[in-house]
Parts: C-alpha cells; structure tokens; sequence
C-alpha cells in the first residue's frame, strides 16, 4: 500500500498510459464507466491513476464530467477503492467497498458493494448508502461469506484513515498530483 516509507512491493516499469474503468454490479451488469484515467504507479499489489475532467458514464446512458483532479487507488487484495478528490475547498476522499481490481483488455474493472466511505477535509467521515448495500444484499445474494468479507474490509479501511495511512496522508497524494501535473505539461 502507497505510504511515505520505503516498501518492499516491487514496482513494475509503467510508462503512463491511458485507460477506461468499468464499475459492476454483482449481478454482471455495468454501473458507471469513467471514459480516461492515466496510469501513474503499478506494483504487485495496487495499481494508481489518476484523471481530471473525465466523462463518466452512468449505467442508465447519462453522462457528466469529474469537476477536479481525482488520484484512485485500486487495490489487488483489499475489497475497496479509494479516490482522493481534490477540490476547490479541500481534500475529500470518496471510497468505494468494492472487490480487487483486475486489468482485463486494457480496462480497469471491479464490482461495487455499495457502501462507500465519506472523508471530508477536516478528517470527519460518514458511511453512505447502507440501505442500498441491504437491499443489494438480499436481491442479489450477497452469501455470508461476502458479507463478512465487506464488514472486514470497512473496518480496514476506516483504521487506514484514522492512522492516516497510505492515501490517507496528504504527502502521498500529493506527491502523485505532482507526478500527474508533471505528465500533463
């Protein structure tokens, strides 16, 4: 995971490079798609991108684009994602329960479990969207095992912001802002 120390993931040599993102639903079907993010870092373990302005594609044919610079944090073995938004009045963090990542035909590609975790500048946060993750569970058949695994992984997730870890710590995103800004101009 992306921190300030030296780590023993081995990085492997990406030279920056464009790519879309499918989100899924559980049951297959599509949920949004984010038409551009640029590849800045790939280890073993996580794979980051980043994307300013990108089209996004809902799952019902609407469309919009991101209003700021985005850094994304996709994991290869933890059950969430995690988007460092920075916005005109602060750094926000959107983050997403959902499964590892997997790089298939060049797209980027998980599934949303519908909770997702809220961080506002000031360090405050707030789970969203618990009764989507209920009805989602019962209509879909979350089994007991991924229920668990979802649980789990929030209670990871929010330990990692509350020790501001990884791109909970404002030097690393920063740090890839820079790298961004740089391979823009």
């Amino acid at each position: 995971m992306p921190n300030n120390n030296n780590n023993n993931n081995q990085k492997f040599d990406v030279q920056p490079r464009v790519v879309q993102t499918h989100c899924y639903k559980h049951n297959g079907k599509i949920h949004r798609i984010w038409e551009e993010s640029m590849i800045l870092e790939e280890t073993e373990d996580y794979l980051i991108c980043a994307n300013n302005q990108t089209k996004v594609i809902e799952n019902d044919g609407r469309s919009h684009y991101t209003k700021e610079p985005a850094i994304v944090f996709f994991y290869k073995h933890n059950w969430f994602n995690i988007v460092a938004q920075f916005k005109e009045y602060g750094l926000f963090y959107y983050c997403n329960i959902a499964s590892p990542y997997l790089i298939d035909d060049g797209v980027i590609k998980y599934i949303d479990y519908d909770l997702d975790l809220r961080v506002f500048p000031d360090g405050g946060y707030r789970i969203l969207d618990k009764n989507e993750y209920k009805y989602h569970k019962r209509i879909m058949n979350y089994s007991n095992e991924l229920d668990m695994i979802i649980n789990k992984e929030l209670k990871k997730l929010i330990e990692m912001k509350n020790n501001n870890v990884g791109p909970f710590d404002r030097k690393v995103v920063d740090n890839y802002l820079k790298i961004y800004q740089n391979i823009l101009n």
